[in-house]
């Protein structure tokens, strides 16, 4: 090697370990304040979602909180606010995400929580943590590219505070966006940002919840092909649960134009199932249904009638996630599958909830992170059949319609196709 070529290697180096430096700094700095903002918006969660176990007449105020939702966001300016979707086209195109999309979210989803929506916590988080990651990268006078990162290091934040995972967190925002590529340039800041935030919520005591698997049968033949046909099956109940929520948003669309009525109707409506039903078991972001799947006291029915008040409440216009009522249908499923078949109704809620998050998102490095971070790693060889055929019998469906399939599921074709 010349003299030449060592100085020019050794400055491509410094400039290497610079630009590392420079975002391992944005990273823990946005950790901190998207980890702060996502333990506030748990804690605010948590307090309102018991106000609402304690006080079940807050029910009836589901019409009215619609109501304040629509207001909020036109006061806001964000009536034409696709939620994820935008986060996801941000990184695509280049478009802006406002600031003022994480109050909105963020204040629009504790009152679906308050007042009993079935809607999930983490497409708030997804959404304040990529506006937030954003409008840093603004602060930080950083360029379009690198703004692109700082969305993604926002999501990775947001996703890991709140669901107290952070492998799945800082992998998920790299692969929800292209199915087929990985924006590797966000690794680092995504770690760096997931760690930090995480440690924020275990700090202020939100660590996040798992399961113990214990006492499933040993992995065999026999046993894989049981559960070959659970993750088959999910594969089509994630599909059935994607077509019914994007309907459902454009039947409600289409029937009810004014956001306000809209509105007012799909919250009557949940009102109405819960009052039939005559307890919220189907209410809120589903962890109750998990929870009794795993101990193996479900229903039978709990996953359709999850899917129902889900689409119906996000179809309507109320605003939250629909990773954790995703979650809940596949544990739910999982149950119906163990009920008929005799086999462990622990497992089979475990395989059933990974392999519908894999349906939905379409991300299987994640699926398989959050399922060991979840359940552990006793399960490892269960959740590697389940993930890989629910990703691929899934199609090309998927819970945000902004989500690019970059390469086929089933050849090494070059796509380039959105979402169903």
């Amino acid at each position: 090697m010349t003299n030449d070529e060592f100085k020019n290697n050794m400055k491509h180096n410094l400039q290497r370990i610079g630009i590392s430096f420079r975002w391992i700094l944005f990273a823990v700095f946005s950790g901190l304040i998207i980890g702060t903002a996502s333990t506030l918006f748990c804690f605010c969660l948590n307090f309102l979602t018991d106000t609402r176990s304690a006080n079940p007449w807050l029910i009836f105020f589901l019409p009215v909180g619609g109501i304040v939702i629509v207001f909020l966001y036109r006061i806001l300016h964000e009536e034409n606010d696709t939620g994820t979707n935008l986060i996801i086209s941000a990184i695509h195109s280049g478009e802006r995400v406002p600031l003022r999309m994480a109050p909105s979210i963020f204040f629009s989803t504790l009152i679906t929580q308050l007042v009993g929506g079935s809607a999930g916590r983490e497409g708030a988080a997804l959404q304040f943590g990529g506006s937030i990651g954003q409008s840093l990268g603004k602060i930080f006078h950083l360029d379009e590219k690198d703004q692109h990162i700082m969305i993604m290091c926002g999501m990775s934040a947001a996703f890991s505070s709140i669901f107290g995972t952070p492998l799945a967190a800082a992998v998920f925002s790299m692969e929800v966006v292209s199915v087929g590529i990985m924006h590797y340039s966000a690794l680092l800041p995504s770690v760096i940002a997931s760690l930090i935030a995480h440690g924020v919520s275990v700090y202020f005591g939100f660590p996040g919840v798992s399961f113990a698997l214990t006492g499933f049968p040993a992995f065999s033949v026999k046993t894989a092909l049981i559960i070959s046909g659970l993750a088959i099956l999910c594969a089509f109940v994630s599909v059935l649960f994607c077509i019914a929520l994007h309907q459902s948003e454009a039947l409600f669309e289409r029937f009810f134009q004014n956001p306000y009525l809209r509105i007012i109707i799909g919250g009557a409506i949940v009102l109405g199932l819960t009052l039939l039903i005559g307890n919220q078991r189907y209410n809120g972001a589903g962890i109750n249904l998990m929870a009794d799947a795993l101990n193996g006291q479900a229903l039978p029915y709990d996953f359709l009638l999850k899917i129902l008040f889900t689409v119906i409440t996000i179809g309507a216009g109320f605003k939250g996630g629909e990773i954790l009522p995703s979650l809940s249908i596949g544990a739910g499923f999982g149950f119906l599958f163990s009920y008929l078949t005799g086999f462990d109704p622990a497992l089979c809620a475990a395989i059933g909830m990974a392999s519908m998050f894999c349906g939905v998102t379409n991300c299987p490095i994640t699926s398989l992170f959050i399922s060991f971070e979840l359940f552990g790693f006793s399960a490892m060889p269960y959740f590697l059949i389940a993930v890989a055929l629910s990703y691929m019998l899934s199609g090309y469906y998927g819970l945000y319609r902004s989500q690019k399939i970059i390469y086929s599921k089933y050849k090494t074709n070059y796509i380039n196709k959105h979402t169903h």
